[in-house]
């Protein structure tokens, strides 16, 4: 089958992503169809689900999805554009009105304490452009929390002295994020992010150091949206959104990916996360997944690029 026509058929924050990272559509065409998400599909129906007070389903975070946080990690993962006016006043309400109610009302781009919690929280000031003063406070904690093996846990570090690679990708994803955005950074944050980097490249992203088995067995099941969840998906499209060649160290991760493709070219949904969401953003676990199925072909054609694999 024709696996690219197959996820052009699909949302336009689906369609536009093929188009940007599979096919080199010109930039004036992808901004075009880019727009769509805020208007069409998924995208406008999470905006249009937002409350009067800023908040989605009463809760700035929670233990289900139908929250500020997990709604706009959505809507960041679907691309839709920051810029758009209905996406600016749904990010103002939050701005002005969310908060950390367990953490002593602190307003809600401002984090709160846990690693995992502000590393999300930072890249989605980067990407919806609320960095500043509430930045500058959850990058000096995050660079305090880091571990000595590289990485970061949000349990209680009288209870781990061993990093997470859950936390220390939502982390990594903040970090660059907040580099990005600023097109610059202060040396210790990208200090930082090298030795996260390592933490987890020392570990080919999802093997144990001591015996090279897989850590977990989720890190091989790729359910979208990840929230916090790491899986080898998930940390590969990490790497390659850095832009940099491939580590030659991420070459196992990459034949876990390939392993999964089925005789069709496609990618299978995992498992989803448990919690309650507003409707389902990809297919049923099982089923071909345009999410799994075009994140794992942008990975693809990254590692086996031009330049070929890294050495």
């Amino acid at each position: 089958m024709d696996v690219t026509q197959w996820l052009l058929e699909s949302d336009p924050s689906i369609r536009w992503q093929v188009m940007h990272d599979l096919q080199d559509e010109p930039a004036e065409a992808v901004a075009t169809e880019r727009s769509r998400v805020a208007t069409e599909g998924w995208g406008a129906r999470l905006l249009t689900l937002q409350d009067a007070d800023g908040y989605w389903g009463g809760d700035e975070y929670g233990r289900d999805r139908k929250s500020v946080t997990w709604t706009l990690h959505s809507l960041r993962r679907l691309g839709v554009d920051p810029t758009d006016p209905r996406v600016r006043s749904a990010v103002s309400r939050v701005r002005e009105n969310v908060l950390w109610r367990d953490w002593g009302d602190l307003p809600y781009f401002h984090g709160e304490v846990e690693e995992c919690v502000n590393g999300g929280v930072i890249a989605l000031a980067a990407y919806f452009g609320e960095l500043g003063a509430g930045s500058d406070r959850m990058i000096g904690m995050l660079l305090d929390q880091q571990l000595d093996d590289g990485g970061w846990n949000c349990e209680p570090i009288e209870e781990s002295r061993h990093s997470s690679f859950d936390s220390t990708l939502c982390v990594l994803e903040g970090f660059l994020a907040y580099e990005q955005a600023l097109g610059h950074a202060p040396e210790a944050v990208t200090d930082a992010r090298r030795r996260g980097e390592e933490y987890l490249l020392e570990r080919s992203l999802f093997r144990r150091r001591s015996t090279g088995e897989l850590i977990l067995a989720r890190y091989a099941d790729f359910a979208f949206p990840p929230y916090w969840f790491y899986d080898v998906l998930r940390a590969l499209d990490y790497f390659r959104s850095i832009g940099a060649r491939p580590d030659p160290r991420i070459a196992d991760a990459v034949d876990l990916l390939t392993s999964k493709r089925t005789d069709d070219g496609r990618w299978l949904a995992g498992t989803p996360h448990g919690g309650d969401v507003f409707f389902a953003l990809d297919a049923p676990a099982g089923e071909p997944s345009p999410w799994n199925t075009l994140r794992a072909l942008r990975v693809l054609r990254w590692y086996e690029g031009a330049d070929g694999r890294a050495g």
